[in-house]
């Protein structure tokens, strides 16, 4: 056996002995779910009380709207950014006529569900049931982004939420959006999902889920994208609700 081999086999041994749950990146204080590395427990790390935030961002590249963009001097002066596409930050408007929107599919305790949602106007309530809150709609790409809190100081009261994004009634384009779902827990590393798999015709993608389990919090990376909207996420999570066509007021 030849020494490369050896030593492929060696890593490929040392990989799959890794542990489930991963303890995040002491350089960037942050932890990447992954399709190999999908989970992770809030509790293990001592992150289950308090108020988890969730923020959504996203980004598109020039190269992705208008082709690159041609600079001045030509290619000598500038060898390195010849290479590196600039980006454009947020989604206004004037880039691309999409409408990002950030949801919540809750299920509590008691058996209550619902979502949480800019659609219909559901914004949740921090304090009281469902115990997740939306900061509000934003609809043309502030830095911020949107946002949702939980409050886990009520984790005994909450079964299980589905965190899903979707797009409002434009045109499909998450594979240009280079969206980004992170969660910033009371304690310990963040957590980043990046909606990183091609679906140029997807309407809506069910990014993760928090159950509630003997063994705690569990944060599970789902990513999975739906050419339908809320009901097809229902369905293929089996949440049993019923949903009807809804509109937005005019900003």
């Amino acid at each position: 056996m030849a020494l490369w081999d050896r030593i492929r086999e060696t890593l490929d041994g040392w990989r799959g002995s890794s542990v489930q749950f991963d303890s995040g990146s002491a350089a960037t204080n942050s932890i990447e779910l992954t399709k190999r590395h999908p989970v992770v427990s809030l509790s293990k790390q001592g992150a289950d009380t308090g108020s988890l935030r969730v923020n959504l961002s996203w980004r598109m590249r020039t190269s992705d709207i208008g082709g690159r963009q041609k600079h001045s001097g030509g290619f000598l002066s500038r060898p390195f950014k010849f290479f590196q596409p600039e980006t454009v930050q947020a989604h206004t408007q004037g880039v691309v006529n999409v409408d990002l929107d950030l949801g919540c599919l809750y299920e509590l305790g008691n058996g209550d569900k619902g979502v949480v949602q800019p659609l219909g106007g559901f914004f949740g309530d921090m304090n009281g049931p469902p115990y997740v809150k939306l900061s509000g709609d934003d609809r043309f790409g502030a830095p911020s982004g949107e946002t949702i809190f939980i409050n886990l100081d009520h984790r005994e009261e909450i079964k299980r939420l589905l965190v899903f994004v979707y797009i409002y009634d434009q045109t499909p384009a998450f594979d240009r959006t280079h969206a980004v779902v992170t969660l910033y827990p009371s304690n310990g590393p963040r957590i980043e999902i990046a909606l990183d798999e091609r679906a140029p015709q997807a309407r809506s993608c069910a990014v993760f889920t928090i159950e509630n389990t003997k063994e705690g919090l569990t944060v599970r990376r789902e990513v999975k994208f739906v050419y339908g909207f809320q009901a097809e996420l229902d369905r293929l999570y089996g949440w049993g609700l019923q949903w009807g066509r809804g509109y937005k007021t005019k900003a």
